[in-house]
């Protein structure tokens, strides 16, 4: 991998985000790390009483790290400088991206739990838990254009 370098060659920013392939892979990531997120999260309230949003921000972390190692080998595996140190530049810059993402999510949440809705089904709220999912797709497009111009580089020449 180098640095900038596309498999399509003089591929300009614009088209490289409007890549269906690529937004494709990214958001089939993103499924994966959506699992992982809301596991997570969820486990962390039942089990450990953890308010919601901060159960989110654990679950997000956890699914940011798994995410950035399936992007780094499948959708963005053209792109970047190869090497353990340039590996973990791009870790870093993707947490700090998705931090963005994360801050969102986090306010939805949070919000959402400020608004005096009850779903009691079987004796849990619900509504505790559909902010969570909600969140992530809030992120996603966000998550995509910053990760891809910023952690990956594409469309740079």
């Amino acid at each position: 991998m180098v640095d900038g370098d596309d498999s399509a060659g003089n591929e300009g920013t614009f088209d490289a985000l409007v890549s269906g392939i690529r937004f494709g892979k990214f958001a089939s990531v993103g499924a994966v790390g959506a699992v992982f997120d809301l596991t997570v999260s969820t486990l962390l309230i039942v089990q450990f009483g953890v308010l919601s949003e901060y159960a989110k921000v654990a679950g997000a972390e956890v699914a940011i790290v798994i995410m950035f190692a399936i992007n780094e080998r499948w959708t963005f595996a053209d792109h970047g400088r190869a090497g353990p140190l340039a590996i973990a530049r791009r870790l870093l810059k993707s947490n700090l991206v998705r931090s963005g993402g994360l801050l969102v999510q986090f306010l939805i949440v949070r919000g959402a739990r400020e608004v005096p809705v009850e779903l009691v089904v079987g004796g849990v709220d619900l509504w505790t838990f559909i902010p969570l999912p909600l969140a992530i797709g809030a992120s996603v497009l966000l998550n995509y254009v910053f990760e891809s111009v910023f952690t990956w580089r594409v469309g740079r020449s």
